[in-house]
C-alpha cells in the first residue's frame, strides 16, 4: 500500500473539518464593490460616514456559506488588495486599524480619522474573510480630512 500525498491528506482533512480552501470562494462575472457617498479626491470633516455599495452579489454575515454573497471590509491607508502583504489574495484579512470588518452585514460605518490625506477600499470577504476569486473590491479612493 503506498502512502498518500500530504495534499490529499490535507484536502481530505478540510474537507471533513467544513473549512474551504483559502480564495476558493467564487464571485460571479461583474460583481463590483464601490464607496456610495464618497467619491475620490473628496474633502470631508471628521467623524466620516462611509455607505458600502454592492452590485452583482448580496450581503451576509460572515460564517454563511451562501453562493454570490459576502461582506464588506474596509482597507484604510494601506496599499491596494493584492500589493499588500504576500499572499493577501489567499488568507482571512487581518483585523486592525487599516483593515476594518464588517462581518455582521453592516454597510455603512463611521470612522474618526485625524486630519489629512487618507486612502480607502472596500474589498467584500467570504464567510471566512477570504476575498473572493476574482476579488471584489472598489477602487482605492483618496479623501482629505479637514
Amino acid at each position: 500500500m503506498t502512502a498518500a500525498p500530504r495534499t490529499t491528506i490535507l484536502a481530505a482533512a478540510l474537507a471533513v473539518s467544513g473549512m474551504a480552501l483559502a480564495g476558493e470562494t467564487a464571485a460571479p462575472e461583474g460583481a463590483k464593490a464601490y464607496f456610495v457617498n464618497l467619491r475620490d479626491g473628496a474633502a470631508v470633516s471628521s467623524p466620516v460616514r462611509v455607505v458600502f455599495g454592492l452590485r452583482g452579489m448580496g450581503v451576509a454575515p460572515a460564517g454563511t456559506q451562501r453562493a454570490n454573497t459576502g461582506h464588506h471590509h474596509l482597507l484604510i491607508d494601506r496599499p491596494p488588495l493584492g500589493e499588500g502583504e504576500e499572499g493577501e489574495l489567499n488568507a482571512p484579512l487581518p483585523a486592525d486599524d487599516h483593515h476594518r470588518h464588517f462581518g455582521g452585514g453592516q454597510t455603512e460605518t463611521v470612522l474618526d480619522l485625524p486630519p489629512g490625506e487618507h486612502t480607502l477600499q472596500l474589498v467584500l470577504g467570504d464567510k471566512s474573510h477570504v476575498p473572493h476569486e476574482p476579488p471584489v473590491a472598489s477602487r482605492v479612493i483618496t479623501i482629505t480630512v479637514e
